[in-house]
């Protein structure tokens, strides 16, 4: 026996689902996350296992350890969080469109996002590096951040190049059936696009060789998705946001 009645247990299944997110409802939909979800920590792991043949190693690389003002530190903080709100978005539309196409982009970019912002966050764990910047975004670049069109948010703080504000977020949530998908294209598209000089820069300028691989090969990826975006929009009757 152990002591509790019915009236606690309800009460203890009432505390932990007031502790559940909205986005993280029961369904059928949720066990792509969790499939997502168990793949980041895997890749993690792994590259966790693996670090010292990849990236401990001197040589032209340098160090092992890249400075944490280096363009290797900066891409991946701030890659993790560009990523985290393309995340955001397909997340959203994996679960809550109609369209199985939009829903196949959606996963697909969550699911590759996700398995990277791994990488990246395993990386700095394994250079003691912060997850992310504390002293405003893409300072690793500082020469080029204002040429690619640096946005602000309502207190000042600088915004990432193509990154969705709050207020895209909750325009996202708030809309329904096709309005809702052309919204996710045309965010998802800027997002992309945001994002491609960053990329650009450190699959060029990163110190080592893992790290320009990677930023070389979401590049690749995401600039074959922005055109498939582009002709999903136009198939839509939509067309891109304004940059």
């Amino acid at each position: 026996m152990t002591g509790r009645t019915p009236a606690d247990s309800a009460d203890t299944r009432a505390d932990a689902s007031a502790d559940v997110p909205p986005a993280e409802s029961a369904g059928p939909a949720r066990w792509p996350r969790r499939v997502i979800a168990a793949g980041a920590v895997l890749a993690l792991l792994l590259l966790a296992a693996t670090g010292g043949l990849l990236l401990g190693r001197s040589g032209s690389a340098g160090s092992a350890v890249p400075d944490t003002d280096s363009v290797d530190v900066g891409f991946a903080q701030d890659m993790s969080v560009h990523h985290r709100n393309a995340v955001q978005m397909a997340s959203w539309a994996r679960d809550n469109s109609g369209d199985p196409t939009v829903r196949t982009l959606a996963f697909d970019i969550e699911s590759a996002q996700t398995a990277q912002i791994g990488q990246m966050q395993g990386w700095l764990a394994l250079w003691d590096a912060p997850a992310s910047s504390i002293n405003g975004y893409m300072r690793w670049m500082s020469d080029m951040s204002t040429e690619l069109g640096m946005g602000h948010v309502a207190d000042g703080r600088a915004r990432m190049p193509g990154m969705a504000s709050t207020e895209d977020l909750a325009r996202l949530r708030a809309s329904t059936g096709p309005d809702a998908d052309v919204l996710f294209l045309q965010l998802m598209l800027r997002h992309h696009e945001g994002g491609a000089g960053m990329l650009g820069y450190a699959a060029e300028r990163a110190g080592r060789q893992q790290v320009r691989n990677l930023a070389a090969q979401m590049l690749t990826a995401q600039t074959a998705e922005s055109q498939s975006i582009r002709q999903m929009l136009a198939e839509r009757g939509a067309a891109p946001l304004p940059a």
